[in-house]
């Protein structure tokens, strides 16, 4: 597996956190207020509010709009809120630490005690002087991100499941807070309009954003890139994007646990969690194509299916996708994506071009054949620390500001959509996907009952 992220490889919930009690529910409508929570209220009165425990009174703690709540260039280091401390949120934390000395994480926030304390153990391992989280900043529950973000952090690291990632953003900016925000940033096309608004506002406001497509920040592929760019290959003229690999984790159900936690705890197997894996994982690869494209598809024709992951046990979603995406200039990208053990693995890249080929795999590989023969040899920079030292030097003024939010957000749909037409059978257009009305969000988010969705059937299936 090229991609050595824990949000595909190892067991992270990523929506979980410390409950000091039962976490409150919360309904879709409530859930959906993108107030976050209002500074007036204080933290103590936020978690009352919001359903949102803390480890202990959450009293005496800083409001956003404090001095350097927003940039963060007050004295001191810059504060780190994590939301989402399954393996992905808590390595997202370590890489910050990894970034910059003038960082610390401040609080941390998740639906799952267990989860938090792991996290927290995890960090500490890391460096222990710079992961400040008393038990005051330690927050639980469906609305614990509220909590969170009425406290004085300056950037917040959003890792939950994607199904939870539009609210979060769009509650994160309009609290003031930088982002870093995990790939995919929606499962829906109602979540992705709400994430492109969120970015304009953030834009707006001048918070950075940064999403967690580290490809975008690897040495050989910016290299490869440029050279492109520069006509060394020619024209962009299609690609081909691969992510190929065996089965990954799953958690057996245990008696205790309702329907909502069972999915939760297995979020990947949940379209309204991960949005498939078309969506929550072969999204670096379809980013890929949309950067080097340099344009989004018109439509797409899909086929996929549930092959060999046919249990109950992996909720409903597919193990295998295809999928030909045309653009609007007579281009195509190709896309393939399995999760099938005992099967051929690839992960990459082909950028076909009018003189030649660009291969591109991540870890530093980066090859052309054609017209121009090169391949990358320079040192490779951890692009998971890579991606935050570009927030860091976006929000300090040493760099150029960035807002990858649309960008991101287009890189979604086009998996979303890529979903949509496979699980339907029906070629989806561009417009049809950005207009959708489909939102795949639970009516009442509780740990109780929470039926498992059909199995899609490509010809009869509604577009989901």
């Amino acid at each position: 597996m090229s991609d050595n992220r824990p949000e595909a490889s190892s067991p992270s919930l990523q929506t979980n956190a410390t409950n000091a009690g039962p976490a409150g529910a919360v309904s879709r409508r409530a859930l959906l207020l993108s107030s976050a929570v209002a500074a007036v209220a204080g933290i103590a009165g936020a978690a009352s509010l919001t359903g949102a425990a803390s480890l202990t009174s959450a009293a005496g703690l800083v409001l956003p709009g404090s001095a350097g709540a927003a940039t963060g260039r007050g004295a001191g280091r810059l504060k780190v809120g994590v939301i989402g401390c399954g393996g992905r949120g808590t390595g997202a934390a370590v890489n910050i630490l990894e970034a910059s000395p003038d960082v610390q994480v401040w609080a941390i926030a998740d639906l799952f005690k267990d989860r938090v304390d792991g996290s927290l153990s995890e960090m500490q391992k890391f460096d222990a002087e710079r992961v400040n989280v008393p038990p005051e900043r330690r927050f639980a529950g469906f609305d614990s991100y509220k909590a969170l973000l009425a406290t004085d952090v300056d950037i917040v690291i959003l890792a939950t499941a994607p199904g939870f990632r539009p609210v979060h953003f769009a509650a994160a900016i309009d609290a003031g807070k930088h982002v870093f925000m995990e790939k995919p940033v929606a499962v829906d096309p109602a979540g992705v309009r709400r994430v492109i608004n969120a970015a304009k506002k953030a834009a707006e406001k001048k918070l950075s954003v940064v999403a967690g497509t580290q490809r975008r920040h690897e040495v050989a592929y910016n290299e490869a890139y440029k050279r492109i760019q520069e006509g060394e290959l020619g024209k962009v003229v299609h690609c081909s994007v691969y992510w190929n690999q065996g089965g990954l984790w799953m958690h057996n159900r245990k008696p205790e646990w309702s329907d909502m936690e069972w999915q939760i705890r297995n979020w990947l197997y949940f379209a309204w969690l991960s949005g498939d894996h078309i969506t929550e994982q072969h999204v670096h690869n379809l980013d890929v194509a949309h950067w080097f494209m340099g344009a989004v598809p018109t439509k797409v024709t899909a086929l996929g299916g549930r092959q060999v992951r046919t249990s109950p046990d992996y909720g409903h979603v597919f193990d295998h996708f295809g999928c030909d995406f045309e653009y609007e200039d007579g281009r195509h990208v190709a896309s393939y994506c399995r999760q099938i053990d005992g099967c051929s693995s690839r992960v990459e890249e082909v950028i076909c071009c009018s003189d030649g080929v660009a291969t591109l795999r991540q870890g530093g590989t980066a090859e052309f054949k054609g017209k121009s023969k090169w391949k990358w040899a320079g040192e490779q920079v951890n692009p998971y620390v890579q991606e935050h030292k570009d927030l860091l030097a976006s929000i300090n003024g040493k760099g150029g500001y960035l807002n990858h939010g649309e960008r991101i957000a287009h890189s979604t749909l086009m998996a979303i959509m890529g979903r949509m037409s496979a699980y339907t059978g029906k070629t989806i257009t561009w417009q049809q996907a950005m207009e959708s009305t489909l939102d795949l969000m639970p009516e009442n988010c509780a740990l109780g009952n929470l039926p498992m969705p059909e199995v899609a059937v490509p010809g009869r299936s509604p577009v989901m």
